[in-house]
């Protein structure tokens, strides 16, 4: 069974940049892949999502031009860089894989299969 493995978090001070990674074992990353966050006594929210061969990118609108999705098949691993972070970006932030054929950012994401164990991002002064 295809495993997730989030990391990167951390505390980042505002303005700051992070890099998560994605990476897969089991099996080779032919997914594409979410990334998703969850603040405290919020629901969570998709954040971005980049299509199996990377060739397409989505973005939620609180994060467009700060983050980048991006991923290396060889390595199988999706990494989600993050800059000019802001206190509001705090969150557990998930990968996720999508087995269906469906564009990524057209599915809800009680759709994806497989789930990471989520990484801390505290952005805080």
């Amino acid at each position: 069974q295809l495993q997730l493995v989030e990391s990167g978090g951390g505390l980042v001070q505002p303005g700051g940049s992070l890099r998560l990674s994605c990476a897969a074992s089991g099996y080779t990353l032919n997914y594409a892949i979410g990334w998703f966050r969850q603040a405290p006594g919020k629901e969570r929210e998709a954040v971005s999502c980049i299509s199996r061969s990377g060739g397409n990118a989505y973005y939620t609108d609180s994060v467009k031009g700060r983050f980048t999705v991006s991923r290396d098949n060889a390595k199988n691993t999706v990494y989600l860089q993050m800059n000019s972070l802001k206190p509001e970006d705090t969150a557990v932030y998930y990968c996720a894989a999508l087995s269906s054929g469906y564009v990524c950012a057209d599915v809800e994401m009680d759709e994806y299969d497989y789930w990471g164990q989520g990484t801390q991002v505290t952005v805080s002064s």
